[in-house]
């Protein structure tokens, strides 16, 4: 399984996005559905907020391959 590495001096989060295969990717997409969806219902105070940049890089890596795998 994939892991996200929180040493962002080493890899930017969008250079692991590009280092995970397909089935991890649409993993790790889900995964950060369901933190949304639990941190969205979450009213405790000093919670995590949801960053919506993760989204964002992993459908844009997903719309880069779908891209590529159509030039092919």
């Amino acid at each position: 399984m994939a892991q996200y590495s929180p040493n962002q001096e080493q890899f930017t989060l969008e250079d692991q996005i590009k280092t995970l295969a397909d089935d991890e990717l649409l993993d790790f997409w889900e995964e950060t559905q369901y933190l949304a969806k639990f941190l969205g219902q979450s009213d405790a105070p000093g919670e995590v907020e949801y960053n919506p940049e993760y989204e964002r890089l992993i459908l844009q890596e997903l719309q880069v391959r779908t891209c590529r795998r159509e030039l092919k």
